[in-house]
């Protein structure tokens, strides 16, 4: 049988969750953060990459996740003492992090990390207004066509 739902409930607002740890977004203001909605936590994003995600479930896990490589971790955790491997993922050391809500020093780490993510995103900035200006001027499609944001395939590009 189909349940079908009631017309007032088309117009009802969804409930949304709390962002946890919400002074993460705070501390990235100026780098104007977004977040989007992750396996039940959520995703923090800077331009275009995702940096952090923020997770509060009542586990072993809780806490700031950090995306980051694995030639990174050494750096980091002289920085983060207490920055681990997420058990989630299994045995073993994987490219997140987490700065666990339990630590002593939770607040103070996740601050750091967030003047980490500001200070690589302040770098970053101008390769990314060229990156933009490239885009703006037209860039190769498929098949060596050049495209234009507006027009689309306009011209069959020179060969080099």
């Amino acid at each position: 049988m189909i349940r079908r739902r009631h017309p007032d409930d088309l117009f009802t607002v969804r409930k949304t969750r709390a962002i946890p740890f919400e002074f993460v977004l705070d501390e990235l203001a100026g780098v104007d953060p977004w977040t989007r909605p992750m396996f039940g936590c959520t995703a923090v994003y800077v331009q275009e990459r995702i940096v952090f995600v923020l997770r509060n479930r009542k586990d072993r896990d809780d806490g700031v996740w950090v995306a980051t490589t694995k030639e990174h971790h050494a750096s980091l955790r002289r920085e983060l003492p207490n920055l681990r491997s997420i058990s989630v993922f299994g045995v073993g050391e994987t490219g997140w992090q987490v700065l666990p809500v339990d630590a002593e020093d939770f607040e103070e780490s996740v601050l750091l990390a967030c003047a980490l993510v500001r200070a690589v995103t302040r770098g970053s900035a101008k390769c990314r207004s060229r990156r933009r200006r490239r885009r703006q001027r037209g860039r190769r499609g498929r098949f060596g066509k050049k495209c234009t944001p507006k027009t689309g395939v306009t011209e069959q590009a020179e060969q080099p």
